[in-house]
């Protein structure tokens, strides 16, 4: 049991990463500045719905990533859904009608 009890006391010693926390349910509003460094850590620190959360910020920062974007509109409460449409259909790419189609069809299936 010593061998177990000095790898627990060294496992606490070791730096936890972003994604253990969030597998281990551990984030807190501490992560959110690290959470603005990638747009996927971003969308999953909003995820959590952490009490004092930057959703705007978190928002902006996951909109960079179109996937993100449509993952957010989709899944945080209070998004701008209308701005990460726009982001995750940009219009250079898709034309400047797609983003409306696709907002238009999620806000049908929420009904």
């Amino acid at each position: 049991m010593g061998v177990l009890n000095k790898l627990i006391e060294d496992s606490k010693l070791v730096p936890q990463t972003f994604w253990y926390k969030f597998d281990n349910n551990l984030l807190t509003i501490e992560d959110q500045q690290e959470a603005l460094t990638k747009p996927r850590w971003s969308y999953y620190l909003a995820k959590e719905n952490i009490p004092g959360s930057d959703i705007k910020a978190l928002q902006a920062k996951a909109c960079e990533d179109p996937e993100c974007a449509f993952w957010f509109a989709l899944d945080i409460p209070g998004a701008d859904k209308e701005y990460c449409f726009k982001h995750a259909f940009p219009e250079e790419k898709y034309g400047p009608d797609r983003w409306k189609i696709e907002l238009k069809e999620c806000e049908s299936l929420k009904k």
